[in-house]
């Protein structure tokens, strides 16, 4: 019978090495796995983190391994490509930074060995990802694992494989539910199969030299989502004499779904819509190295904010993640890394690493669409390279798995007639309307033509959101980072989607802040600042409640603005979220009325500032207190403060009626001199970009720019940063010179 060891303790680990060591000296750092070497300088920005190849190194006794015929090095995940030598010699390379891969180590195992594992996460041409915003931890970041099996054992080697494939089929009431395992060296042997129930029941059983099964099961239970996600398991043991020698099984659940262009998600026949979230997998200070407990905190956050779908963002994430969501009854969108930049010779990657993906997660209820890639037409749509590798990939999923169906997410500038648009079954759109520039409400009309021009393609929201750090205000506007714009956004977009029940799915962008060490904004650098929640899970924002009360029907009360507690206006805008039919709002113990729901799970409440004053709402017996003080100078606490910013807002000359630094682009572009001054600046940028940035795949466009519309110019200068281009602070203070002498159009 197979035996898995856990290999995570006591490696050996050098940043500094620069070949394959024949020993280790102290000069090598001991760690436990899961590790990164980017958790700190993944995080911190500037956009400088360590990419490169860094080794780690355990000695194994083969004395001290469980007994088998067969060894196994499995490598649960090492970013982004690695390679496995024993005693200096090469055993193997894997290219792809979060999936599963196994090493046979079986002829190079005698005595005492040193094992060595060589990640790199240095930029390439042939691996994803490559262009994206998000850090690329690298390090063996999930659990290494050595497995011990006889010579005829359940495959190993098959892209990661779990050496059992389970595919049910809804007939009705009941369920055909096939099983078919991949064998080694296992000719004439009889395999015993089982399903078992929730309890551990033994429901069917058969025993067959065949290696694909049926069974056909009455009643079934089926897994319904988040009302009731039942499993059942499939066991396959392999007999030698009766007696079973290798074992593998999986969890599986029955049901049934379509995605109607009309209807959105249905599951199970019932209407079913998915409503959810997107989510990166790292963490403050501990990059993607993450433990059990950090995963199933994810989860119940997740669940706790009501969201029945999750966008599992941009790249296969760690097992134990999928098993929870099939326990929580979560529906996964699950992706390769295809992001952002298409490379002519990362192909064969695509294939790979969807290859993976599939294989090793195929059993998962929860899974309902394999992603084909996202915002991958950065550069243009028309690639005929990209339209290839993309029909590639889509008959690739259709071949390997015909029960789920194909997505992609494109980017907000694709024409809404693409012809890529056309390659899966529904697509989604990452549309960030009031963010990066437009109005919240551009995005509903946006959905209804494209859904006009579509009528028979599904069409969802593959990410929207804003960002928000620990900045307040009483005026929110687009580009603030305050909390309270964030909450506003949020709250639109709740209302348009309520409008449009035929969005498939809809995932904010995102559940979580997360490592993105090229970006230098909102305050705090190396960071992505969209979450509802912060990167170490501690502060839930304003907008997570503003979900809570749409989504989750538990009842709750939740008081926006607790930070925000310096307030100058005498009479402040203070907001409830509750998904109770009245909310009471109380000021110092005077009741300032009650409020009807109207539909959606927002009250707006005007409140007298004066001096000190201890709000309380209240709904049935539910109720959430804060405070606000009655101030006579803005508290800057509260207001933007670039984080080693070249030039800060307080700091540039703003005439009234006249042009700046601090106008939005929008404002820049509807004067003629204005619209003269930023193609000047695009010029730079083009020229800037000619290197670094534009050889990365990115270039500014005419339609980036008037989707940086909402941004201050002095906001947008900061963000190129991030492409290899950079303003001096006395290049940005003649350019205001030049702005302030431009009236503002009325």
């Amino acid at each position: 019978m197979r035996t898995i060891m856990n290999l995570n303790s006591q490696w050996s680990f050098s940043k500094a090495a620069t070949a394959v060591p024949a020993e280790i000296d102290n000069s090598w750092e001991t760690v436990n796995l899961p590790h990164t070497w980017n958790a700190i300088d993944g995080q911190d920005g500037g956009n400088d983190y360590h990419r490169g190849t860094c080794y780690y190194a355990k000695k194994l006794d083969k004395s001290e391994l469980p007994a088998g015929e067969r060894f196994f090095l499995e490598i649960r995940g090492a970013n982004s490509s690695a390679d496995v030598y024993m005693d200096g010699k090469h055993l193997a390379h894997h290219d792809g930074g979060y999936s599963t891969w196994r090493v046979d180590l079986t002829e190079h195992l005698a005595g005492e060995c040193l094992l060595v594992v060589a990640v790199d996460n240095a930029p390439n041409d042939r691996v994803y990802p490559q262009m994206a915003d998000f850090t690329f931890y690298g390090g063996l970041y999930r659990d290494v694992n050595l497995i011990a099996v006889p010579a005829a054992h359940f495959d190993l080697e098959y892209y990661g494989t779990p050496g059992i494939k389970i595919t049910p089929a809804i007939d009705g009431a009941n369920a055909d539910v096939e099983v078919e395992v991949f064998v080694s060296n296992a000719e004439g042997k009889q395999i015993r199969y089982t399903l078992l129930d929730k309890e551990g029941n033994a429901v069917a059983e058969t025993t067959t030299a065949d290696t694909k099964v049926s069974f056909h099961l009455e009643n079934v239970h089926k897994w319904h989502g988040r009302k009731d996600p039942y499993l059942y398991t499939a066991k396959a043991e392999l007999l030698e004499n009766d007696a079973a020698i290798d074992e593998v099984s999986a969890r599986f659940g029955c049901r049934s779904y379509v995605i109607d262009p009309n209807k959105g998600f249905i599951l199970n026949g019932e209407e079913y819509p998915l409503r959810g979230v997107s989510r990166h997998q790292d963490r403050w200070q501990k990059g993607n190295a993450l433990s059990k407990e950090d995963h199933a905190e994810d989860v119940a956050l997740i669940c706790e904010v009501g969201a029945t779908t999750i966008r599992l963002a941009h790249y296969q994430h760690d097992q134990y993640f999928y098993d929870l969501c099939d326990e929580a009854g979560l529906v996964i969108w699950a992706e390769i890394p295809y992001i952002s930049q298409h490379m002519p010779g990362g192909r064969e990657n695509t294939i790979s690493q969807m290859k993976e993906l599939i294989t090793q997660n195929y059993n998962h209820a929860c899974i309902v669409v394999w992603g084909l890639s996202n915002e991958i037409t950065m550069k243009g749509e028309k690639d005929p390279d990209l339209l290839e590798n993309h029909r590639i990939l889509n008959d690739l999923v259709h071949e390997m798995d015909k029960t789920r169906l194909t997505t992609l997410a494109a980017i907000s500038m694709c024409p809404m007639d693409a012809e890529y648009l056309q390659i899966p079954n529904c697509v989604s759109y990452n549309h960030y309307f009031g963010w990066y520039g437009g109005e919240t409400s551009m995005n509903g009309p946006w959905f209804d033509k494209f859904h006009a021009m579509h009528p028979n393609l599904p069409v969802g929201i593959s990410e929207y959101g804003c960002e928000a750090l620990n900045w307040h205000t009483s005026t929110p506007t687009q580009g603030d980072y305050t909390e309270e714009y964030q909450a506003y956004y949020h709250e639109e977009l709740i209302r348009c989607i309520a409008e449009r029940p035929y969005l498939w799915a809809t995932h904010v962008w995102n559940m979580y802040d997360f490592g993105a060490d090229a970006r230098s904004e909102g305050g705090e650098n190396g960071q992505n600042h969209k979450g509802l929640i912060t990167i170490d899970r501690k502060y839930k924002k304003d907008a997570f409640f503003a979900y809570k009360a749409w989504l989750n029907p538990e009842p709750m009360i939740h008081l926006c603005g607790k930070r925000y507690v310096d307030r100058v206006e005498d009479v402040t805008k203070v907001t409830v979220y509750s998904n109770c039919e009245t909310v009471e709002l109380f000021a110092n113990g005077e009741s300032l009325g009650v409020q009807k729901n109207n539909g959606l799970p927002f009250f707006y409440f005007d409140v007298p500032n004066k001096g000190e004053t201890k709000l309380v709402a209240v709904a049935g017996e539910l109720k959430d207190e804060s405070v606000i003080k009655k101030v006579e100078t803005f508290n800057e606490d509260y207001r933007l403060k670039e984080k080693g910013a070249v030039l800060n807002w307080f700091d540039v000359d703003a005439p009234e009626g006249r042009l700046s630094l601090n106008s939005k682009m929008s404002e820049i572009m509807a004067t003629f001199r204005g619209k003269l001054l930023l193609g000047k600046i695009f010029m730079k940028l083009k020229k800037g970009m000619s290197g670094g940035a534009k050889a990365s795949g990115f270039e500014m466009t005419e339609d980036m720019m008037q989707m940086m519309g909402g941004f201050t110019l002095l906001r947008m200068t900061s963000l190129v940063g991030m492409l290899n281009v950079s303003f001096t602070k006395e290049e940005l203070l003649a350019l205001n010179k030049k702005l302030n002498k431009i009236k503002c159009k009325k």
